[in-house]
């Protein structure tokens, strides 16, 4: 398998199954950050964790109502923020490198659909 870097407007992601210790990658347009292959895979997990988390609770709120939720492994914590149509995503690297990174609404939806097919290609 050869590395994949997918990219959308203010969203990337990335896998390199034969980088030694950073095998994944997330960024904006502005800043990216190399993530273990562990830090991917909950960054993966959390992000679909979130945005289901999102269409459940959808129906309990009316349309102007905001929603704030958050998930966490031990690697990293992440959160999202806005309306169930459109939403902020936040997360934080818990391991010794300590990063934080943010993704505007408008670049959720493509940067979910990617994590979600990231390692099938």
């Amino acid at each position: 398998m050869e590395r994949v870097v997918k990219s959308g407007s203010g969203w990337r992601i990335g896998w390199n199954p034969n980088a030694p210790i950073y095998q994944g990658l997330v960024g904006t347009d502005d800043w990216a950050i190399e993530l273990t292959n562990q830090e991917l895979e909950d960054f993966c997990r959390l992000l679909q964790q979130l945005a289901q988390s999102v269409e459940i609770i959808a129906c309990e709120l009316m349309d102007e109502e905001k929603i704030a939720c958050e998930a966490e492994s031990d690697l990293l914590w992440m959160e999202i923020e806005g309306y169930p149509h459109a939403y902020g995503l936040r997360f934080i690297l818990n391991t010794g490198r300590c990063v934080e990174g943010e993704w505007e609404a408008s670049a959720v939806p493509g940067l979910l659909q990617a994590a979600g097919m990231l390692k099938v290609f």
